[in-house]
């Protein structure tokens, strides 16, 4: 018999529900970085191009980006445990069928099945966190799970590289399916259900939309989703392009994908523990404009860089490093700050803010990193562009709000 939700946060924690919900997050990067260094397997072994290999990827982004928006909603109306155990379900079901494709049309399906349930656990996990902490130690916990979460994007790339050397790339996607089975099983057992129903949303239409229009109608959210959804860019177009910029401008084979994603990781891990220790500490503010620090000047001497000298390791990957110790720095304060604009909906909040940073993701698998991968140096200057858009949105944000505020 399951148990009741107080025994199950008790016998949780903070730190076990924190492992929990970042592995749920994991199932994002796993989907997207395991099977990159597979790409001319896939497409020698399906007869597809390099092309249609590459729309696997945006089809999984498009599909995430669309279903997020619904999974705060179906999550509001019917708890949070159930929207994750259902999508866990649909998410199994897609992973099989990668496996055992035999046309690239079909992966795309399976892969937009794999898309539609993947973010269940990123937007109910800001949800839960959010129904159970505030302030600071909400800002602690959703660290935290950024921390464990951040382990995912390291070893995703290098497992898949190594297993599509030595076996093919269909067990990439068998062994995504036996960590969902075992996380479904978790899920089941010692997930617990922090929305009572006294306080849950009707789920109809009217009700929805009016939810959906208050939050897409106001400036300041686009400003702080947009934020977030910047510096995500900034980092993701640079994981879209490692299928052609590694192997075609740095020489690396498909078992050298640590190359970019260590540094990568390492920021990301490190810069949530800051987040983390600073909880409490120091102001939202002060934290955001250090994050900044860190990544404007990552990404401006990683374009000077490559003015002046040809792509080579480590130096091409090295910024990498500091751009995401920056993201994270900065990701906990504006991810709450969004969060609590409306307090009463934070399951649809969550949803429109995880809309916005996979729906730019898409575009920048399917159209800006194409087209920038033939260059290290254009690259570059896209991450630094990114950079410099978050800073505008940022910014605004704060005249935006002391204006409504004077």
């Amino acid at each position: 018999m399951p148990l009741p939700p107080a025994h199950k946060i008790a016998m949780l924690g903070a730190t076990g529900l924190a492992t929990l919900l970042a592995a749920l997050s994991m199932l994002g990067p796993f989907s997207i970085d395991a099977y990159l260094p597979a790409f001319p397997n896939i497409q020698a072994a399906l007869h597809a191009t390099q092309i249609e290999v590459q729309q696997t990827l945006t089809a999984y982004m498009l599909a995430f980006a669309v279903m997020v928006l619904w999974h705060g909603a179906l999550a509001d109306a019917f708890g949070r445990r159930n929207v994750i155990l259902v999508s866990m379900v649909v998410f199994a079901i897609g992973t099989l069928g990668c496996a055992s494709a035999h046309s690239v049309h079909y992966l795309w399906v399976f892969r937009i099945m794999q898309g539609v349930s993947a973010g269940a656990g990123v937007v109910v996990g800001r949800a839960i966190i959010r129904d159970l902490y505030s302030d600071a130690p909400a800002a602690r916990l959703l660290s935290l799970v950024t921390m464990i979460f951040s382990i995912a994007p390291a070893i995703a790339p290098v497992l898949g590289g190594w297993i599509v050397k030595f076996f093919d790339w269909r067990t990439i996607f068998l062994a995504l399916l036996g960590y969902t089975i075992v996380l479904t099983w978790f899920c089941y057992k010692r997930l617990p259900e922090t929305l009572p129903k006294e306080k849950r949303q009707p789920f109809n239409p009217g009700y929805v939309a009016q939810n959906y229009w208050a939050i897409f109608s106001s400036p300041l959210f686009h400003m702080k989703a947009g934020v977030v959804a910047a510096n995500f860019a900034g980092m993701f177009l640079y994981i879209a392009a490692a299928p052609v910029m590694l192997p075609q401008h740095l020489g690396l084979g498909p078992d050298q994908f640590a190359w970019l994603f260590i540094p990568t990781v390492a920021g990301l891990f490190l810069g949530s523990l800051a987040a983390n220790r600073m909880a409490g500490k120091s102001t939202f503010g002060r934290q955001v404009a250090l994050g900044f620090g860190f990544m404007l000047s990552a990404a401006a001497a990683n374009v000077l860089y490559h003015v002046f000298m040809p792509p080579a390791v480590p130096w091409s990957v090295a910024p990498m490093f500091f751009y995401t110790f920056g993201s994270s720095l900065m990701a906990p304060a504006v991810t709450l700050l969004a969060l609590d604009m409306f307090p009463h909906i934070r399951g649809t909040v969550a949803s429109c803010q995880s809309f916005a940073v996979t729906l730019l993701g898409a575009l920048v698998a399917g159209v800006i990193a194409p087209f920038l991968s033939h260059s290290v140096l254009w690259l570059a200057s896209g991450q630094l562009a990114f950079a410099l858009f978050s800073l505008v949105l940022w910014s605004a944000s704060r005249r935006y709000r002391s204006r409504r505020l004077a």
